[in-house]
């Protein structure tokens, strides 16, 4: 009988656990439905505001050779004999003239603004290159210049052109390129200088892919890209060139440069903005998460109650693992009304009184504090603070899951559990022997 009563206590406890399971997976796939959703509509509504992540490509500069070409055509004259009429017309042939030096300065400043329940890294940039380009002809050319220009939703403030003696330069702004065009003699130099200050979203980056750092598609000549920022989280998208020195600057910054006499390639570089811990995507990780804690926390409150020859109902853990899941469910809604930390804190404050409040009721203040308070501490308050730790939650978890074994096996080594769960009480005589004596 007492084996059949522990076995339905058991089952009972495990199709509580199993319920409160299904809840925590209904309302964490509530919150990740709800996260992508904004992350949709709310991403288009950052990047309308700030503009997307900016691709700044090199520019390219070519001389443009008109050539007459006659078009021959048969046709009838008025008596019905064919004719061959003949129209001449011009064909322009761009040549491209070679980008000899790429020097760039960059500066990026992060902002994190918040929509909903994510953020989204917005960032300033002031842009400052220099360039020249060479007429590698034996002939004087107008040779033209353009310089992209990104055309969704991106404003340029300051945008300004120099020659090399830092006098204005006059460009004209067409089909999404900033244009000029200089007489040049032969074997001549042009240099010019170019800035602006932009913002955008998520990334930064220099080049195109599949063309590199310059207008020849693969190749680029003397190229310093100097880069700094205000953050010190700086990540090289996959694809992109690694900087040949970075360190950390004062302040809280980073630097890097790229620096290439004869570049053979064709990545660009590109800087990926740093993300902030987002709130909805978090809130649905803690919730899926949930049940392995309060697996923990049954585990380890049942253990030590029987240790100290004490059980409670399932009803009573019922209601225990109820104020687990009003943690969970308290989180999701404040983060709409607060930051994580407060947000955090104040969920877990509630969820702990909850279920210290409850339990001194019957265990007494003692109990309710060791063996449910300090428990629920460790598995729902700490457990769900490993995920505030990106890239270590599951070394956090498992190291705590290893410790709980030791620390269980020390404070129960010396129980007889028999006593304890209701079997053969210390001092009765043992049974008949498993098997006959020879």
């Amino acid at each position: 009988m007492l084996i059949h009563g522990a076995m339905r206590r058991l089952l009972a406890i495990g199709f509580i656990w199993l319920g409160c399971a299904v809840a925590w997976a209904i309302l964490g796939s509530t919150l990740l439905a709800r996260s992508s959703t904004s992350f949709d509509g709310l991403g288009s509504s950052v990047r309308a505001l700030w503009g997307p992540a900016l691709q700044q490509r090199p520019p390219d500069a070519s001389w443009v050779e008109w050539r007459t070409v006659v078009d021959r055509e048969q046709r009838t004259d008025d008596k019905g004999r064919p004719v061959i009429v003949e129209q001449p017309r011009q064909v322009a042939t761009r040549h491209p003239q070679p980008l000899d030096r790429t020097d760039l300065d960059v500066q990026l400043t992060l902002e994190h603004r918040r929509k909903g329940l994510l953020w989204f890294p917005t960032y300033g940039v002031t842009f400052a290159g220099r360039y020249a380009f060479r007429n590698d002809t034996g002939v004087e050319k107008d040779v033209e210049v353009s310089f992209p220009l990104e055309r969704d939703g991106v404003v340029y403030d300051g945008f300004a052109v120099t020659d090399g003696d830092g006098k204005p330069v006059e460009v004209a702004f067409e089909g999404g390129e900033a244009r000029f065009t200089r007489r040049l003699a032969p074997g001549a130099s042009l240099p010019f200088a170019v800035s602006y200050r932009s913002r955008g979203t998520g990334r930064w980056s220099y080049g195109a892919e599949g063309q590199g750092l310059g207008p020849e598609a693969g190749r680029a000549r003397q190229v310093r890209i100097a880069v700094a920022t205000d953050f010190e989280a700086v990540d090289f998208p996959e694809g992109a060139l690694s900087p040949s020195t970075h360190a950390a600057a004062p302040g809280h910054g980073w630097r890097g440069e790229w620096r290439f006499e004869q570049l053979v390639g064709s990545k660009p570089v590109a800087i990926a903005l740093p993300e902030r811990l987002n709130p909805g995507p978090l809130a649905a990780r803690l919730t899926l998460f949930a049940p392995v804690g309060l697996l923990f926390f049954f585990f380890v409150t049942a253990v030590l109650l029987a240790a100290g020859r004490r059980s409670i109902h399932p009803m009573n853990y019922f209601l225990l693992a109820c104020a687990f899941f009003a943690f969970h469910l308290l989180f999701a809604y404040l983060i709409d009304h607060l930051e994580i930390a407060p947000a955090f804190a104040l969920a877990s404050l509630v969820s702990v009184g909850l279920v210290v409040s409850y339990a001194r009721l019957f265990l007494g203040w003692r109990s309710a504090l060791v063996e449910v308070g300090l428990p629920q501490l460790l598995y729902l308050v700490l457990f769900s603070l490993t995920f505030f730790w990106q890239g270590f939650t599951g070394l956090a978890v498992t190291v705590g899951a290893i410790l709980t074994l030791f620390v269980i096996m020390q404070i129960t080594g010396k129980v007889d559990w028999a006593a304890a769960t209701g079997g053969v009480a210390p001092g009765r005589p043992p049974g008949p022997p498993p098997f006959p004596a020879a």
